[in-house]
């Protein structure tokens, strides 16, 4: 349950860095500003700037599954050699990234997948209830919709649909299987070539995701907790058990606080590496082209639709139409190919009959959007006490389900802070499993 606690006038308040301004860092900050803590959330761009502002908009609890899955062995190659395709390997990126997929196949066997989706469902289940309660106190209830999802298909034969729909149930996930005339009931928007579709009827999206991420940290801070817009360089820990145990340098100042809580992504593996620990997380690109939605009478969609085929999202949104999806390993600072988001245009055309007009023939910049997904190999994120840093926690490594885990994270860092027993066990999320 999400709870205020007064601060006791006879106490010091304790101070908080949270570094990060995605929607982790701002869950994390609004939960401890609520349990008393003064709050400093850092970012070097923004609040909500960085995968928070692009991303699909879909509280995925129904990815319970790991993204290493033996079968993508086989179908790797093939989906490396395309450009444009739904998985792309940058040439200069290759070297790099080996020792990560090394790691990502040792995880594809069967005894380390079974685990890592216990403790993802874990993490799932009540996601979206964190989120509710959050947004009904912040008065922004109107900014998630649950409305389900849907996952869509053209070509795959009956008896793979069939045997994926029961995966799912075996799972625990509330799944509805529809054939081409029921789906077509749900969302008559979809294209005639779509013959089945899988209904996830417990999840949920956001009609805008930045808004989602400012509206929690305007909440964050009409508690009490503040913004300051600047590059963290370093963070060290006293040895001393007398005054602020932390110390985080930014390019321009070096700040002092009781706590810290690491929460920025794909950038957190050189901040880690200052406190001498491993991380090994790969900035895992995803694009999306944002299509204006003129108003219109009955409206293109009502839930998001994924493609199984061509391994992308669509999401409507307050006066958009987002593209969502692919996945590029460049690294962090390659140039972004907005190809790939105009790209998804094209295979967008094959889901549904209409799609919203352009004002060009290509995409603009700002229709167009790069974010870096934080990917662990083992789809797992970290979320804990630094082992040898008592007042230093993580918070990172989402890969594609940090708005949905937003939430619930926030509130299991609360609790490591606090030394409450959290809700759910926190011990596969340690990041002494790859140290």
């Amino acid at each position: 349950m999400y709870t205020d606690i007064n601060q006791k006038k006879d106490k010091k308040q304790q101070t908080v860095a949270v570094i990060g301004a995605g929607i982790i860092g701002i869950n994390c900050a609004l939960e401890l500003q609520s349990l008393g803590y003064q709050v400093t959330l850092l970012d070097k761009e923004g609040i909500g700037l960085g995968c928070s502002k692009g991303n699909a908009g879909h509280f995925a609890t129904e990815q319970v599954f790991p993204l290493a899955e033996s079968s993508l062995l086989w179908q790797m190659p093939k989906l490396l050699l395309d450009p444009l395709g739904p998985v792309s390997l940058s040439a200069k990126h290759f070297v790099k990234a080996i020792p990560w997929f090394m790691q990502f196949f040792n995880n594809m066997r069967p005894s380390l997948r079974a685990k890592n989706t216990l403790a993802i469902q874990a993490l799932n289940k009540n996601a979206i209830s964190h989120y509710q309660i959050l947004l009904k106190k912040a008065n922004a209830e109107h900014l998630i919709s649950m409305q389900g999802s849907l996952l869509v298909f053209e070509t795959n034969e009956i008896s793979k649909v069939e045997a994926m729909h029961q995966h799912y149930q075996g799972a625990g996930i509330s799944v509805t299987l529809l054939d081409r005339t029921e789906t077509l009931k749900l969302e008559p928007n979809l294209h005639d070539n779509i013959n089945y579709s899988l209904f996830f009827t417990d999840v949920a999206h956001t009609i805008d995701p930045l808004a989602l991420s400012r509206t929690l940290a305007d909440f964050a801070k009409s508690k009490g907790m503040t913004f300051q817009q600047a590059a963290v360089t370093n963070i060290t820990q006293s040895a001393s058990n007398n005054g602020n145990g932390v110390t985080v340098k930014t390019e321009q100042d070096s700040l002092s606080f009781d706590y810290c809580v690491v929460a920025c992504g794909a950038w957190s593996k050189e901040l880690l590496k200052g406190l001498n620990y491993h991380l090994p997380i790969e900035a895992e690109r995803g694009y999306s082209l944002s299509l204006a939605v003129n108003e219109q009478a009955v409206p293109l969609l009502s839930r998001p639709v994924a493609s199984a085929e061509r391994r992308f999202i669509i999401t409507p949104m307050d006066k958009i139409l987002r593209l969502a999806g692919t996945v590029e390993y460049a690294g962090l600072n390659a140039p972004a190919n907005y190809r790939r988001a105009e790209m998804l245009k094209e295979n967008a055309r094959f889901i549904l009959k209409t799609l919203p007009e352009q004002q060009s023939e290509h995409a603009t910049k700002e229709e167009s959007w790069m974010g870096c997904r934080p990917s662990l190999p083992d789809s797992l994120p970290v979320i804990c006490q630094a082992p040898n840093h008592d007042k230093i926690f993580f918070a990172l490594g989402h890969q594609h389900l940090g708005l949905t885990q937003g939430a619930i994270t926030g509130k299991l860092i609360g609790q490591l802070v606090t030394k409450k027993k959290t809700e759910i066990d926190v011990s596969p999320f340690c990041i002494s499993r790859f140290n």
